[in-house]
């Protein structure tokens, strides 16, 4: 079924659909096994086509934008998997507004607003990943979130409709948003403010400043791996515990912040998992803090996760 659903897309877009693609080739940690079918849209057309296809066929679908912020299992994922990485890549700005499809990465799209004198995003300079990510999670730095600006978001629903959600009709909170898991984004609108550019150029700086010291940028990770929890710092908690340094075959804890968990080889999925839990536990048991993924597990089957929250 998986080569006729290929055939179908290649005759019918310009995507590129490759089988049996190893997944850690598209991943920032990585790792990751092989995905049945693995497809590259070339343009919002060819992935409003692709999705009907493999809805029409009846196939699990995943979307992946940059591959961070995941783990994927060595056991790879079954069905389809769309990477947005090569499409839905449009920014444009008209006065203060600014328009993004969600396959851009998230520090292009920040620069684009530095470039324009437009302050309100320039506190997430560094943040990895895709706008279409950074909205589910609600990222955020430096006291600053994405929603924030937010006008609206346009997705393809469950019902492969396109639909523009309003600001006011989502909820977000710390790393969490309203989104349906059914929904794939688009694009989003945001309403920035001018400003001189010497202040939104410091702001910038600062930013990328303080990554550099206090993050492992030179390393493969999926970014900060649990959520701080309330009133607190996951990295704290986890250097409190003495986890700095741990590691489990080749998959290790930073030595320079204890919340990013870093492949330094060639780490397998089940290693990374084995630190995790190891690191949860060592929370809970010394703190009593249950820690909370803000990396998302994929491909695990839940006898694996058992435990993550």
């Amino acid at each position: 079924m998986i080569e006729t659903i290929r055939n179908e897309i290649n005759n019918e877009t310009a995507s590129l659909c490759l089988m049996n693609e190893s997944l850690k080739k598209h991943t920032t940690y990585g790792i990751g096994g092989p995905a049945d079918l693995m497809i590259f849209p070339k343009s919002k057309q060819d992935l409003i086509k692709v999705i009907e296809i493999i809805n029409d066929n009846k196939i699990q679908l995943t979307i992946l934008g940059s591959g961070s912020n995941v783990l994927i299992s060595d056991n790879g994922i079954r069905g389809a998997v769309i990477s947005l990485k090569n499409s839905l890549k449009q920014i444009e700005v008209d006065g203060n507004i600014l328009y993004a499809e969600c396959g851009t990465m998230l520090g292009k799209i920040v620069k684009h607003a530095v470039k324009n004198n437009l302050i309100g995003l320039e506190n997430l300079n560094g943040v990895p990943g895709t706008l279409g990510g950074a909205l589910i999670m609600n990222a955020g730095a430096w006291g600053g979130e994405i929603s924030e600006n937010l006008i609206h978001v346009e997705v393809i629903n469950s019902k492969s409709e396109i639909q523009k959600i309003q600001r006011k009709d989502l909820n977000f909170s710390y790393r969490q948003s309203s989104f349906n898991k059914d929904d794939i984004l688009l694009s989003a609108k945001f309403n920035l403010k001018k400003a001189d550019k010497d202040i939104i150029k410091e702001n910038f700086i600062e930013a990328q400043s303080g990554r550099k010291k206090s993050q492992p940028l030179n390393k493969r990770s999926a970014g900060s791996l649990f959520k701080n929890p309330k009133n607190n710092s996951a990295g704290k908690l986890l250097d409190k515990a003495g986890l700095k340094g741990l590691s489990i075959g080749d998959a290790k804890i930073s030595e320079k912040h204890a919340n990013f968990f870093i492949n330094d080889g060639d780490a397998s999925s089940r290693d990374m998992l084995m630190l995790i839990k190891k690191a949860h536990k060592a929370v809970k048991d010394k703190f009593n803090v249950n820690l909370s993924l803000e990396v998302k597990l994929m491909g695990f089957n839940e006898d694996e996760i058992g435990g993550l929250c």
